[in-house]
């Protein structure tokens, strides 16, 4: 049985002696019942995991020693952003976990004219600080060790009128009126990746359309039916692995 898991939001050093985060620690010790000399995996988001061993476990805090360094990766050698519009209840929790299985590098949560969810200030502040580390955990399980941006929730028109990271990048728009399929695209290049829009429950309304569409976003469809905002985002990347990423047989990972 491999050791468990977690993120650690501190630096990492073989040699080292680190306490474990709060939530961290308590799901060590009280849920998994770990122990002094218990191994454990730590991963600090910037690349690779340490071997560790929990060295104390007292009341106050537990505390692990890093032992070595291994150089593992299981990034998609395609980077993929999801602009993702805002998520009703818990949808957008789940969409952000699921997305980061799947491999996605970034997540932009956007604010759409249709979405039934309005959040700003504290509360959106909040809500980011949420899906980071929902985001972090999903990396914990699924074997991550670089934590995919979560980036601060903002008007759709805003973040389309800034120009994208990356250099000419694959820019894609779910639209379930759309001619093209995402099998009729030529391959992304890896170093440009894609960017992936989708709206709301209601979907994107004509002028966020237009704005995308200038923006240099291409409408795709994923076949003849209509999908929940929550089921399309993550349909289209497992699509967009299976299609260009590292589902393909001999895929190379980052």
């Amino acid at each position: 049985m491999n050791p468990p898991r977690f993120y650690s939001p501190f630096p990492l050093a073989v040699g080292a002696r680190v306490a474990l985060a709060e939530g961290v620690a308590r799901h060590a010790g009280r849920v998994l019942r770990l122990g002094v000399g218990d191994a454990l995996t730590l991963f600090d988001g910037k690349g690779g995991e340490y071997a560790c061993r929990l060295d104390s476990c007292g009341r106050d805090a537990v505390v692990a020693e890093v032992l070595a360094w291994r150089g593992i990766e299981r990034e998609s050698p395609l980077g993929v952003t999801l602009a993702q519009a805002l998520q009703a209840g818990e949808k957008m929790d789940l969409t952000v976990q699921k997305a980061v299985e799947l491999g996605v590098g970034r997540i932009v949560p956007l604010l759409t004219r249709r979405g039934v969810v309005r959040l700003e200030g504290e509360r959106a502040k909040k809500r980011v600080g949420r899906w980071r580390a929902v985001a972090a955990s999903a990396c914990e399980q699924c074997g991550r060790n670089r934590v995919p941006e979560i980036a601060e929730l903002e008007e759709l028109p805003r973040w389309l009128g800034r120009p994208p990271a990356n250099v000419k990048p694959m820019r894609l728009m779910l639209d379930p009126d759309a001619s093209l399929a995402l099998d009729a695209l030529p391959r992304p290049g890896t170093a440009a990746g894609v960017e992936l829009l989708v709206g709301a429950e209601g979907g994107l309304d004509a002028e966020e359309t237009e704005l995308a569409r200038r923006a240099g976003f291409v409408a795709v469809r994923l076949g003849p039916r209509v999908l929940r905002t929550e089921t399309a985002g993550l349909a289209a990347l497992a699509a967009i692995q299976c299609l260009w990423g590292d589902f393909r047989a001999g895929a190379e990972h980052a």
